[in-house]
């Protein structure tokens, strides 16, 4: 039995309760079979938590979330109340910002991490639909976010004189000190990624639009200076308009992408759609010292209570949490226990019996338990060849 560790849940809004509880029940049956001790932690908050009770969550949830090992993190987001828009606080900030963006903040993930992989059995959802164009080994790479800065450092306001919005002001903020450590481990991330490419080179590439923002020539100036330490490691600057196109072109082509925060939101959720969409999209906010792990679907009100939407996202978040705390404490049990969810994962998705819509259609469609389920018999099944 390995020590205890404590995984604080934050189901948060919308269809963010139900794809926890299915990682949940994920995480309990490995723990049962690889003698796991798991604490689940689990804590309200979120934009309907907000709503009813004028604040994101508990008093004492900011510190459960830094008393934790690891943290899952379901989907944040709800209507306003008037039905238009996103519902906000006073403040301007997103109703449920305290579990998103304050916990990457307050924690200092400064690494949003999200792995690109095109799954054996997954076709990819260009054009809206389901398509098999490239082999699985094609769309494999690694997105590296800076997670703390730029646009979404909370910088700005808006002018409103006699109370009637006139200007508003986002600053962008890039410091030396977030671009070294997010380029940093780019760098080592390409070292230690141990894929077999088609062309054989180790690659990190650098996505911005330095040809007109000066905070992208700060990140371009670092990431060339500490590239220079990194002589196994082929690297490349891209401007980030450009690389939309050719990551869809030519997905085979990127194995480590590092860049700074908003174009790195806005370009791995293309990527996404390499890989099967949101309902198989991990998100990492890792820093040194804490980990927040995340399904990168929103919270999909108008699918919340429907068991409908897909729980493997979230299965694979917790998987990801595992192996980043068996790293962090060099605790094999768990790094292995984060391995056997990720087979039966991939097992459920070759056999592709059972899968909700967004992989297989309405009309051959199974409830997320049933895929859960199915996760679970997969887990079970593995234990009994040992």
């Amino acid at each position: 039995m390995s020590r205890p560790y404590t995984i604080a849940l934050l189901p948060g809004d919308g269809i963010g309760g139900e794809v926890v509880g299915h990682a949940r029940r994920v995480l309990e049956v490995v723990a049962e079979m690889d003698g796991l001790s798991l604490i689940f932690d689990e804590c309200p908050g979120g934009a309907q938590y907000f709503l009813t009770n004028g604040r994101d969550w508990p008093e004492d949830a900011e510190q459960r979330c830094a008393d934790a090992d690891a943290i899952i993190l379901g989907a944040v987001g709800w209507p306003a109340p008037n039905g238009r828009g996103t519902a906000m606080r006073p403040d301007g900030k997103m109703a449920g910002w305290s579990l998103i963006v304050g916990n990457r903040i307050g924690l200092d993930l400064y690494a949003n991490i999200r792995p690109v992989k095109l799954l054996p059995g997954v076709r990819h959802m260009i054009s809206g639909k389901h398509k098999q164009v490239w082999e699985p080994e094609n769309v494999d790479m690694v997105f590296i976010r800076e997670n703390t800065e730029d646009l979404y450092s909370g910088a700005g306001g808006v002018l409103a004189p006699g109370r009637e919005a006139q200007v508003a002001v986002d600053s962008r903020i890039i410091t030396r000190r977030g671009t070294e450590r997010i380029v940093r481990l780019a760098y080592e991330t390409a070292m230690r990624h141990g894929r077999e490419r088609a062309d054989g080179v180790r690659r990190v590439t650098c996505v911005v639009k330095d040809n007109i923002l000066h905070g992208c020539r700060l990140f371009v100036r670092i990431f060339e200076e500490i590239g220079e330490q990194y002589p196994q490691v082929e690297r490349e600057v891209v401007l980030v308009d450009a690389f939309t196109q050719w990551l869809v072109r030519q997905p085979e082509h990127y194995d480590v992408v590092v860049a700074p925060n908003m174009f790195g939101d806005i370009i791995t959720d293309l990527a996404s759609a390499l890989q099967g969409g949101m309902g198989l999209s991990v998100g990492c906010n890792v820093g040194d010292r804490h980990g927040m792990f995340e399904p990168i679907h929103g919270s999909a009100p108008k699918h919340a209570g429907l068991d409908k939407v897909n729980p493997l996202a979230a299965i694979l978040a917790a998987s990801e949490a595992l192996k980043w705390l068996g790293s962090r404490h060099s605790d094999d049990a768990l790094s292995v226990a984060g391995g056997r969810i990720d087979a039966a994962v991939r097992e459920v998705l070759r056999k592709g019996e059972t899968l909700t819509y967004d992989l297989v259609g309405a009309q051959r469609a199974a409830s997320g338990t049933a895929v859960t389920d199915a996760v679970v018999r997969e887990l079970t099944a593995s234990l009994a060849l040992q």
